[in-house]
């Protein structure tokens, strides 16, 4: 059986993923703000503690990517590379080194979910949209000083957040929260469904051939909205730091386990 991820067949072609490595070109919003310290706190796993500065610091991200892998077939079948997300990323240390951690995460698309799952990233299914910058016309923000864009996540026909961020002038690089390698926890319960996990790690992770395009900094709100089963009302918003309007290109291969614990062979 081969494929890199589920379904394995004999030829693979029906994988849900293909082979790394992942090439990542896309266009971000990044609105950051500092949190209370103990809401941080209470999203890490054990082992983790608190980033020794600025530990309530939050960045609240959504971005418009397109992704594909090496024969760059999805580059002609857009549908199998386009996907939007949006993610909460804080700041924490683990075994003495500071990471950058997804607390949650959305993305509207099945192959996003079963990426972030092997990567670490607690990807759940979600609505998300963000404005388009224009070059014509009146349809949508220049991106230029006075160019406003909205964002908005639903999931479960519930709206979870909204915002708006304007520009204000250019800038060096998009904020701080999210500019250190991952740390994720990857957790495969045991099919005895006994409270134990089968696989239980500590992976990090940071990609190659990084490059940053065009960068706009701004003005932003920010609305988190109660739901049944959500948690983001857990980070309310105490202090705006900084937003940004950014492009971005990267690629991933591999990370690294830094800790693994598994149940004995039966």
């Amino acid at each position: 059986m081969t494929g890199f991820y589920y379904p394995r067949t004999a030829s693979g072609k029906a994988a849900i993923l293909p082979p790394v490595p992942w090439h990542y070109s896309g266009e971000l919003i990044t609105l950051e703000y500092r949190t209370d310290p103990d809401a941080v706190a209470a999203l890490l796993p054990e082992g983790f503690e608190l980033a020794d500065e600025d530990p309530g610091a939050v960045a609240a991200i959504w971005a418009d990517w397109q992704s594909c892998s090496d024969d760059f077939n999805e580059i002609l079948d857009p549908i199998r590379c386009q996907y939007k997300e949006m993610f909460i990323v804080i700041r924490c240390k683990y075994q003495g080194k500071h990471y950058s951690r997804c607390a949650f995460i959305w993305v509207d698309k099945d192959f996003a979910i079963l990426r972030g799952q092997h990567q670490g990233y607690p990807k759940k299914l979600g609505s998300i949209h963000m404005s388009r910058p224009v070059t014509l016309g009146k349809a949508g923000p220049r991106l230029e000083p006075g160019g406003k864009f909205g964002v908005t996540l639903a999931a479960y026909d519930r709206r979870l957040a909204e915002g708006v961020f304007t520009i204000t002038d250019t800038a060096e690089k998009p904020g701080f929260v999210n500019g250190l390698p991952m740390a994720h926890n990857r957790w495969y319960p045991a099919i005895e469904t006994d409270g134990t996990d089968s696989l239980s790690e500590v992976v990090t992770m940071s990609g190659f051939d990084g490059e940053m395009g065009r960068c706009f900094k701004g003005d932003f709100d920010l609305k988190y909205f109660d739901s049944p089963v959500e948690e983001l009302t857990g980070l309310p918003i105490r202090e705006k730091i900084g937003a940004y309007w950014h492009e971005v290109a990267v690629s991933w291969k591999a990370g690294t386990t830094l800790s693994r614990k598994t149940l004995p062979e039966v």
